[in-house]
């Protein structure tokens, strides 16, 4: 099996090119449009070249906000941009000082961040004892320990506003352990144990946090993980309706958000009724 990228996220470049630095270089998209204006709010939004990330920019442009967009693909980034007053800040958040790099780049262009969509994540799918050592470092880097440096990064300089708004993407994964994705599951659950953790830290500091758990999404991250999505029973999402999600959870100042909603509920069994969670995980996988 292949370690790919996410469609929301980790887009590989679609054709061959130099490797990219790790540090991003702010690249304004309309040249010739309005001035941006710095008072008014900003979203740093990660996996933004395509899928989840690049439909949550496109809602949040539709508001007003000033965007910072970030992914590998500067071409997809542009394309995302296309029309707003977005900057676009190529990075790669693999790498040991992307989270740092693009944190100071985020923070030097605009003065402050109101919002972190923290999108950029990768799959991985096949039986874990086969599972290559590397690929398990990969998913987990970018997955996991990416997304909790770049809030680190950008954490203290929402707290002395005293004001902003942390969002995480979780998984469905992250809920109930899928096979033949433990690591992927694995990452996206500790993402959420670190929400919640963190949720706690922050009251009274004037900044929240928001864990959106979808599930399958029409993407090319089911591809580009190394297997189509075969699910049956289930429809696939559009990458609008789960931005609309984290727009309206953000603009509610909401803590978790599910899409869709029944989701809640395998969490509910697994807590009441382990047995029978794990009979029907057995059955319907």
């Amino acid at each position: 099996m292949t370690l790919t990228g996410s469609g929301s996220a980790y887009d590989p470049p679609a054709d061959p090119a130099p490797r990219l630095s790790t540090a991003p270089v702010p690249v304004r998209v309309n040249q010739y449009g309005p001035p941006r204006r710095l008072d008014r709010r900003v979203a740093l939004v990660t996996g933004a070249s395509s899928g989840i990330g690049a439909a949550t920019a496109r809602r949040f442009a539709m508001d007003g906000w000033q965007l910072l967009l970030s992914g590998r693909d500067r071409r997809r980034l542009e394309q995302t941009a296309s029309g707003t007053t977005a900057v676009v800040l190529p990075a790669d958040l693999a790498a040991p000082d992307g989270p740092r790099l693009l944190a100071q780049s985020a923070l030097h262009t605009t003065g402050r961040i109101d919002v972190l969509v923290a999108g950029a994540g990768m799959g991985w799918a096949g039986p874990f004892a086969t599972m290559p050592h590397t690929d398990i470092d990969r998913v987990l880097t970018l997955n996991l320990n990416a997304t909790l440096h770049l809030v680190r990064e950008v954490l203290p300089s929402m707290i002395a506003a005293g004001r902003g708004r942390v969002v995480l993407l979780g998984s469905v994964a992250g809920c109930v352990g899928l096979r033949e994705e433990a690591v992927y599951s694995a990452a996206k659950a500790g993402l959420a144990a670190f929400a919640e953790a963190l949720r706690q830290e922050l009251r009274g500091t004037g900044v929240g946090v928001t864990f959106v758990v979808p599930g399958a999404v029409d993407t090319p991250f089911h591809t580009r993980r190394g297997r189509p999505y075969d699910g049956t029973r289930t429809g696939l999402l559009s990458p609008g309706s789960v931005a609309g999600t984290i727009w309206e959870a953000v603009r509610q100042n909401r803590d978790e958000a599910y899409v869709p909603t029944w989701l809640t509920v395998p969490g509910r069994v697994r807590g009441l009724a382990p047995g029978l969670y794990r009979r029907l995980l057995n059955r319907f996988g």
